[in-house]
């Protein structure tokens, strides 16, 4: 595992920069990503190259997909129904048969 030096300086793994596409003499920019740091190549897209209405458009088409998914697949039950291997209860009989404190 990697350590950053006094210097704040880092060495990256081979089979990594390998498999990314890194050389020695390329630039990198460091961008910060919630609790950690990603590093992208220069002169790329940090975003994966998609314009923000773009990604939007796909953000939607992928929701309409779900929301299609979830009504082509009912519901195993119904409030107040008891399903066959279930829990053997409702949540109304928890408030009708609880024992008063």
């Amino acid at each position: 595992m990697p350590k950053i030096t006094s210097k704040l300086q880092i060495t990256i793994p081979k089979r990594l920069a390998e498999q990314v596409g890194l050389a020695p003499g390329d630039e990198v920019e460091f961008v910060a990503a919630g609790d950690g740091i990603r590093m992208v190549p220069a002169g790329k897209s940090r975003v994966g190259g998609l314009s923000t209405a773009e990604r939007l458009r796909l953000f939607r088409a992928a929701t309409e997909r779900q929301q299609a998914r979830d009504k082509a697949r009912p519901l195993e039950r119904v409030e107040g129904e008891r399903v066959e291997g279930g829990r053997g209860w409702t949540r109304e009989e928890l408030y009708t048969h609880a024992k008063p404190r």
